[in-house]
């Protein structure tokens, strides 16, 4: 039997303030032995972010351990599905892993993944709570815990084998959004989806930005329009007008 390998694929814009302390984190998490390489998707950073990822394959490389050359990093069109898509094209391990930048899995993730996979459970993602006290933000973090689709998003991460993610069609290059629960979507109609019950904390950065309760109403509102047939290009143009990142 083949031996399970995560690709870990993270796609980055303008991520210098998170990208350092994840890539550490996650080679500190996990096993070298399940992690077949962390590919870093970039789609064009002004700020440090391309410099930051060199520095740290520049160290892991010097430190001549076995993740000196698990760190890469890509440069792609702009579009998170579009850069996802990449990365996985270029992974070699038969588990694809996407994560968000600022979002940060709990210890052991790869072998809990890799035990979900063994169970056939070929897709699905972690329970996840953000690192904010906002009532309602605690609120939604706890429902991650159900399989409810209404309660997943990007934000919780996601595991798939490549075979499955191929099977699929892979991500949809035509959302500039959304593209996460496009997929999960497909997921949930041949009901192959799975949560893991331990917590990956993710940052409420955007909620801050936008007001909780505003965000939360738009991306709401996008969820509806999804449900009602709206057009990428829709749900993109609705975006741009109400939610800055």
């Amino acid at each position: 039997m083949k031996e399970n390998k995560i690709s870990i694929i993270i796609p980055t814009l303008n991520e210098a303030a998170n990208i350092k302390h994840l890539l550490l984190h996650l080679l500190h998490s996990s096993s070298t032995n399940n992690i077949a390489e962390i590919i870093v998707v970039d789609c064009g950073s002004d700020d440090e972010t391309q410099q930051i990822v060199i520095d740290v394959i520049s160290v892991e490389r010097s430190r001549n351990t076995p993740t000196e050359n698990k760190i890469k990093l890509l440069s792609s069109e702009r579009g998170r599905a579009k850069q996802m898509n990449l990365g996985a094209q270029k992974a070699t391990g038969n588990i694809l892993y996407f994560l968000h930048a600022d979002s940060f899995p709990p210890k052991n993730f790869d072998q809990l993944i890799i035990d979900e996979v063994k169970n056939g459970n070929l897709a699905g993602c972690f329970k996840m709570k953000f690192n904010s006290n906002h009532s309602w933000l605690q609120l939604a973090g706890w429902l991650t815990k159900f399989k409810w689709r209404a309660c997943r998003g990007g934000d919780q991460s996601q595991f798939i084998t490549k075979e499955l993610f191929t099977k699929l069609g892979c991500f949809n290059e035509q959302f500039t959004i959304y593209e996460d629960n496009d997929l999960i979507n497909k997921l949930y109609a041949i009901e192959q989806f799975t949560v893991i019950q331990k917590w990956i904390t993710t940052s409420a950065r955007r909620y801050q930005t936008n007001g909780v309760w505003k965000l939360q109403y738009h991306f709401w509102t996008i969820y509806v329009k999804k449900w009602f047939g709206a057009s990428a290009d829709e749900l993109h143009t609705y975006y741009l007008k109400h939610i800055k990142d």
